[in-house]
């Protein structure tokens, strides 16, 4: 009796659907790469039940013909490759022919699509089987419907996870596909609620402003860099920004949102010493390439793919991200307690800058004392503007510019005083081209918060008052002077400059200090040494002796001379000069800790560990005074260094607040 049988190709597309189509998000994640393929500048994605329920896409793009539209459903028919060359150069997100044979046996479709030339086509399809193909609208692209899905796979069904679970993995895939594409306009909707919208501008910075919001996009900087082979180019967040997983370093190869070990792994040490231990970056990456370099035709799902010259990349990315840095100054500034403010207080404050900003523009030449005076009188009939709920904020400044107009030659000789704070931000604001007032009205459009607004205004002001400063300083280091106030409990310096406050800490500056002065006489090993006048002796087990004595050469390279000295004895007669003093013994037996645990050897990463270790046993403990002149030249010397922002295990080491800051703490600035 014959027991081997062809299966049938509802049973096959099943088998295939438990590949391709894992949950909802698989399926919204073909759905709308297949809209990119087509040219789509405009994709909606409707969801209901985390799209258990309802799943619908609806782009406009090329569509499908009707002849073809019943074979867009047969296993492997495809028309993204033709051939087996083509295999090798896909530049299309989709290839493989499986996704909608797949969603459509475990799902009830209906698709309605018009290439815009003629009648649509409207097919449906449940549980693989055709039900109807009929003429439809010639709305040109496509109108994808999926409905109950996993009816008739219940096993597949039960172990869904919760609600929350699965639309948080639909958004973060249209989050990825959405920066992939930033030129595709992406909207997602879900029970009636708009979770999603893109502008499909093509700037990457507004998808990330969609995503991790405007805040953290201010704190993210440009990269680009590229060689015969790659093209790398994107956006990195400022050290003082981190999560707790490495979920948020999305990386794009040629438009197609990939996860990959190495390069994950390669952005990671772009930040080198600049994390703390177990944080993670926020970054995005996009890379272009020839698809000759890229097998994406590694698992169904697309989303793992192998890589040519893999290490190649790598080393360009982690230059690349070093290489912005360098370019940076990378000094958090401190936090300050933000008070809430009502509507009327955030318009209220919106409004008193705005004013000074046209004011200033038209009467350049006046005193300042009379520019103040002015908006002193006027706050009256400000507020009285404030009190009609439903008038646009860009009428209401529009008329206070009338006002001030027409009550400036009332003011002539008023010299009423005001506070020294606002005076110097008044002053400041004569800088402001129309371009600032320009963007000043946008943010007051988009409703910003009162802190905001007046943080925008602020720096804009300091970086104009202090820009000589600045550029002054940035030629000589990339921390500027400071200059010692105190010491708090023996652990923490207070600096000062024209910028503000900066709190230091001693312990994590004396370790950067000196991990950069360990890594660079790590390797010169050999050139100064120390004899020991009674040699040391260390004994270890059977194992330990056997790998340590297979690894002597490479332990000479760190500055650990082992020599056999008897059963499983070895003997150390001399160590280098700049070992910490009073902690040889202690630090050659963490070395010898550290090469047992490696698997295997390796020499980069031994030295980089060795460095960090005896950088934290000779620096400065907490509770140690110092004097003036020490802690003077602890924050001379730490400007010289390389990255004088971070200790080697990431930790801040100097944090900054700003005068304007300092002002608000203390109510100087309202």
């Amino acid at each position: 009796m014959q027991k081997i049988i062809q299966l049938s190709e509802v049973l096959s597309n099943k088998i295939a659907a438990g590949e391709v189509v894992e949950r909802p998000a698989s399926v919204v994640k073909e759905l709308v790469e297949n809209a990119i393929d087509a040219n789509s500048t405009v994709i909606e994605v409707q969801v209901e039940e985390a799209g258990l329920q309802k799943i619908r896409v609806i782009d406009n793009g090329s569509g499908i013909e009707k002849e073809d539209v019943p074979l867009a459903f047969e296993r492997h028919a495809t028309s993204k490759i033709k051939n087996e060359r083509d295999l090798f150069r896909i530049r299309t997100l989709g290839f493989r022919g499986e996704a909608l044979p797949s969603i459509a046996s475990v799902s009830k479709v209906e698709m309605i699509t018009s290439t815009g030339d003629g009648e649509g086509t409207r097919f449906v399809i449940e549980g693989g089987i055709k039900k109807v193909l009929e003429p439809a609208s010639s709305r040109k692209g496509t109108d994808f419907t999926v409905r109950d899905l996993f009816y008739n796979t219940p096993a597949r069904l039960k172990y869904m996870k919760s609600l929350h679970t699965e639309l948080g993995n639909i958004t973060d895939c249209l989050n990825r596909l959405a920066l992939a594409h930033p030129e595709v306009a992406i909207k997602l909707i879900h029970n009636g609620r708009t979770l999603l919208q893109t502008n499909g501008n093509g700037d990457p910075r507004q998808v990330l402003a969609n995503i991790y919001g405007f805040k953290i996009v201010k704190k993210m900087i440009p990269i680009h860099a590229e060689n015969l082979d790659f093209k790398v180019k994107g956006f990195i967040a400022l050290p003082e920004i981190t999560r707790a997983s490495r979920n948020y370093i999305s990386t794009m190869v040629n438009g197609r949102f990939i996860k990959n070990y190495a390069l994950t792994n390669a952005v990671i040490a772009g930040y080198h010493t600049l994390l703390p231990i177990g944080r993670y970056p926020i970054a995005f990456l996009d890379l272009q390439m020839d698809p000759i370099l890229v097998d994406v035709n590694v698992h169904p799902a697309k989303l793992e793919v192998r890589l040519s010259k893999e290490n190649e990349l790598s080393e360009l990315i982690i230059n690349t991200i070093k290489a912005a840095f360098k370019k940076e100054t990378l000094i958090p500034d401190g936090a300050v307690p933000k008070k809430t403010k009502t509507q009327s207080e955030q318009m209220a404050l919106s409004l008193d800058h705005l004013q000074v900003f046209e004011k200033h523009k038209s009467n350049k030449n006046r005193q300042s004392v009379e520019k103040n005076s002015i908006d002193i009188q006027t706050n009256s009939a400000e507020k009285a503007l404030l009190s009609k709920k439903d008038q646009n904020v860009k009428n209401v400044s529009n008329m206070l510019y009338n006002s001030v107009k027409e009550e400036q030659n009332q003011f002539e000789t008023l010299t009423k005083t005001i506070d020294e704070p606002f005076t110097e931000q008044t002053e400041a604001n004569d800088t402001f081209s129309s371009e600032h007032t320009k963007s000043i009205e946008s943010l007051i459009t988009e409703n910003d918060t009162k802190e905001e607004l007046q943080e925008e205004l602020y720096e804009n002001n300091h970086d104009k008052i202090e820009e000589h400063t600045e550029l002054e300083t940035k030629t000589v280091s990339r921390v500027p002077p400071m200059y010692p106030i105190g010491q708090m409990h023996g652990t923490y310096i207070f600096a000062e400059n024209e910028n503000g406050l900066y709190i230091i800490d001693q312990h994590a500056a004396q370790e950067r200090i000196k991990y950069e002065f360990y890594k660079e006489k790590i390797g010169e090993v050999p050139n100064d040494l120390q004899e020991l006048l009674i040699p040391m002796t260390l004994e270890f087990s059977n194992e330990e002796y056997i790998k340590l004595e297979e690894s002597i050469e490479e332990l000479k390279k760190v500055g650990l001379f082992l020599e056999p000295f008897g059963l499983n004895t070895f003997i150390v007669r001399s160590h280098p000069t700049w070992f910490p003093k009073g902690e040889e013994k202690e630090t050659i037996m963490e070395i010898i800790e550290q090469v047992l645990a490696m698997k295997k050897i390796d020499l980069k990463k031994l030295r980089e560990e060795t460095a960090i270790m005896m950088s934290c046993k000779g620096s400065i403990k907490a509770n140690h005074r110092l004097r003036s002149d020490e802690i003077q030249a602890l924050l001379d010397t730490l400007r010289k260094t390389s990255d004088p922002f971070t200790c080697p295990h990431g930790r801040p080491i100097i944090i900054h607040f700003s005068t304007y800051e300092m002002e608000k703490m203390f109510k100087r600035v309202m």
